[in-house]
Order: C-alpha cells, then structure tokens, then sequence
C-alpha cells in the first residue's frame, strides 16, 4: 500500500541541504534538473519540499556511486516524469555494463597469465587493420603511440607503421585496461615494464585495485537500488491508478 508522500510536514531547501552535506543552491539546481520533483511555492515565492522530496534526493545520491552522476541523473528524471519502465532500463544497462566490466577483468587475467614472449618475426601488421581488430579509429592508436603505450617500428622504405606481435599484444592489454577505466599515464609504464621484465608481476596490484572497484561499485548499487525503491513507494500513484472502494448502492 502506498504511503502518502506529504506526509510529515513541510521541509525549507536548506533542511534537505543540511542533511545530506549539500549548499541550498545544489538542492535547487538538482529540482531544476528534474531531479527532485518540483517544489510547492509560498504566497511569498518560497520553495516548500516535503519528505518525498527528501527521500528523491536520498536515493538520487545513493545512485551516483554505483551507477555515476549521468546515469543516476536520467533514472531520477525518467521517474519523476512517470517513465518508470525508462529508468528501470536505465538501471539494467548499468548492471549489464557492471558485468562486462568482470568479464573484461578476467580477460585481462587470462591474457596475462598466458603473456609469452613472441618472435618479433611473427605478427606484423599495419595501424589500419590493427585497429579494425580493435574497434578503434587509428588516430587512437597513434595517440597511444605517442604517449608511449605502443612502440611500433618503421618501415624503412615506406614510413609505414608497421606492429610486430609484441606491439599487437601491448596494443589488446592497452585496450583492455582502458575499459578498466585507467588513463593513458597509468597504462604506459605499466606496458613498458610488463615489456622490459617480460613478465605481468607490475599489473599485479593494478588487477587487485581494478576487482575492489567494481566490488565496491557492485555493493552501492545495491544500496542505491533499496533508495530507490523507498523512493518508488513513496510516490503518488499514477493517474488512472488511485484505488477505489466497491460501490455500495449509494448515489451520494
């Protein structure tokens, strides 16, 4: 049964504001978003929240850390239009991105655990097709070039860039660990001493980090989900929705 959401009296912007750490401002930009349902006026032009307010910005700041800023954003605002079934699809993305995110973690494992010196005879191919084999644009791999990720080698007669197996490797483990989320700088020494060493005990810590980040992103969604389904039982229901008692022969 629906609780009724004015229930518990009247909140001023700066009561939600304290509570949660936040500036008046930030509660009234996040209203004006769409993130907060909008609020009742004064006779003299002020603001009035109530607890259902309160409990929007609960779950919209439960949100962000499991899902960040855009996505939390666009499930509160498809709510509080009464697009539900868009802001429950907007969550399910997030998980499906969530999992590819392990999947790509244990990729990066495996092709680790079988990094094996390769003959530089072997391999050899150009920016345009490692790139296609990538799902990249070649400018991209040129900028990794620059910031020292992949060191291809030249053809002398051509000027062609031309990668060797060992450049395709370092190029796949780049790719891999960008969609870990880590930057360029990050990933450039940890290659050239991967290269160096020829061995992947430099990742050993950056793989340790990579699956605590997502266990802890996988435990706020969890608690962003309870926010939110206090938020979702809180709101009036929709139009056309209101229960309605049973007839009882009165035509008053």
């Amino acid at each position: 049964m629906r609780r009724n959401p004015q229930d518990g009296g009247r909140l001023r912007p700066v009561d939600l504001a304290r509570a949660h750490g936040l500036s008046t401002q930030a509660v009234r930009n996040y209203e004006a978003a769409g993130i907060l349902p909008g609020a009742e006026r004064t006779p003299h032009g002020y603001r009035t929240y109530t607890p259902r307010h309160a409990q929007a910005l609960r779950a919209f700041l439960a949100l962000v850390p499991g899902h960040g800023q855009r996505t939390a954003t666009s499930v509160m605002q498809a709510i509080n239009r009464d697009a539900t079934e868009d802001a429950l699809r907007l969550i399910d993305e997030s998980h499906a991105q969530l999992l590819d995110d392990r999947h790509t973690l244990r990729a990066v494992e495996a092709a680790l655990r079988d990094l094996e010196p390769v003959p530089p005879e072997r391999g050899d191919t150009f920016v345009g097709p490692l790139a296609r084999r990538l799902g990249l644009r070649p400018a991209t791999l040129r900028k990794w070039e620059r910031a020292g990720v992949v060191q291809p080698r030249r053809d002398p007669r051509t000027g062609y860039r031309v990668y060797r197996a060992a450049d395709v490797r370092d190029a796949r483990l780049a790719h891999q660990l960008r969609r870990g989320g880590y930057r360029l700088e990050q990933i450039a020494p940890l290659i050239a001493q991967v290269r160096a060493a020829g061995g992947v005990v430099p990742l050993a810590s950056m793989l340790a980090d990579w699956r605590a980040r997502l266990s802890a992103r996988s435990r706020a969604m969890l608690t962003g989900a309870a926010a939110l389904d206090a938020y979702l039982e809180c709101r009036p229901a929709p139009p056309g929705n209101e229960p309605t008692e049973r007839s009882s022969g009165s035509t008053r």
